[in-house]
Order: structure tokens, then C-alpha cells, then sequence
């Protein structure tokens, strides 16, 4: 799919990354081309800085997707979510961080979670990072409690996983 749209912009590559900061941030961009989160407006200079490129690359990206019925529909209904790892453990949260194997295996968070529930802890957000969007994936479960070192060693019995670190 991703590759569908960036095909959208392959002979503009300063464009393909202002796609790429959109799509990664969850911004949306309304019916005026503004980029938003929510109902709070980002200037397309921000943008631009962030990205690298000129500030017009911004407005020439948002026109692009505007006119695009397919990216229109993407980008105005694209949202953000609150990711907890970091404040996870300041909250009396658990924070495991798998490394997979193959990030394309099928069934990773499947066999997490049963490993995780075998130890009676509830999950209470899994993120996975897109191979597309990072050379190095991983899994990132936030737990409803701090994680015992214990479950480290039946995580690494799964044939997908390759690392495990728990915070």
C-alpha cells in the first residue's frame, strides 16, 4: 500500500518526505490544505524545517493530496495515538520492547500476547513500527504493571523473537 502512494510522488522525492512526516506524525490535512492534528493547525514552515525542504513543497504536497481522491480520503482520516513508552514506567507501567526476527513473520504480537497473559499481565497498548518506516522494527508492549525478568527468557523462546528488553 505504501508504495502505491509514494508511487503517487516518485518524481519528487522532496514531496515523498513531507508524505512520509504526514503519514508517520498521524497529521491530517483538511479541505483548505492545512495540515492539522486535530482541530490545531501546523504551519507548513514547521513542516518544511522538519522535512528539509522548502516551505512550498508543503503547499505543493497538500495540493497533490487534495487532488488525489484515494490520498484525500487517507489524509483527512489519518490520527495520531498517545504512544506510552516513555512515560509508561513513570505511570507503575511495564514496557517490553521486542526485537522480531523477521518483522514480516506473521503472528508476533499473537504469540507476545500469550506469553505475556501466561504471566497474568494485561496488556494495555502494543505498537509495532512499520518495516517500511525504520530499518530496525520493533514491537513495543505497554503493560498494566512493571514486568518481572522472568518472562524475558519464555519470550525468547518464540521462534520470532530475537531480542527482548523490559524497562
Amino acid at each position: 500500500m505504501w508504495s502505491t502512494l509514494l508511487s503517487k510522488f516518485e518524481k519528487y522525492p522532496a514531496q515523498q518526505k513531507v508524505l512520509k512526516l504526514l503519514f508517520e506524525r498521524g497529521f491530517q490535512v483538511n479541505d483548505e490544505g492545512k495540515v492539522t492534528s486535530g482541530a490545531i493547525e501546523i504551519a507548513h514552515t514547521q513542516l518544511a524545517r522538519e522535512a528539509g525542504v522548502d516551505r512550498r513543497v508543503v503547499d505543493s504536497t497538500t495540493e497533490v493530496i487534495l487532488s488525489d481522491e484515494q490520498l484525500k480520503k487517507i489524509f483527512q482520516n489519518v490520527r495520531s495515538i498517545p504512544f506510552l513508552r516513555d512515560v509508561a514506567p513513570l505511570m507503575g507501567q511495564g514496557v517490553i520492547i521486542i526485537s522480531p526476527d523477521d518483522a514480516s513473520h506473521k503472528g508476533i504480537i499473537s504469540d507476545v500476547s500469550t506469553v505475556i497473559a501466561r504471566h497474568n499481565i494485561s496488556i494495555r497498548q502494543a505498537v509495532s513500527d512499520d518495516p517500511f518506516f525504520t530499518n530496525d522494527p520493533k514491537l513495543t508492549i505497554i503493560t498494566d504493571t512493571k514486568v518481572p525478568g522472568s518472562i524475558v527468557e519464555d519470550l525468547l523462546k518464540l521462534e520470532s523473537v530475537k531480542g527482548v528488553s523490559i524497562y
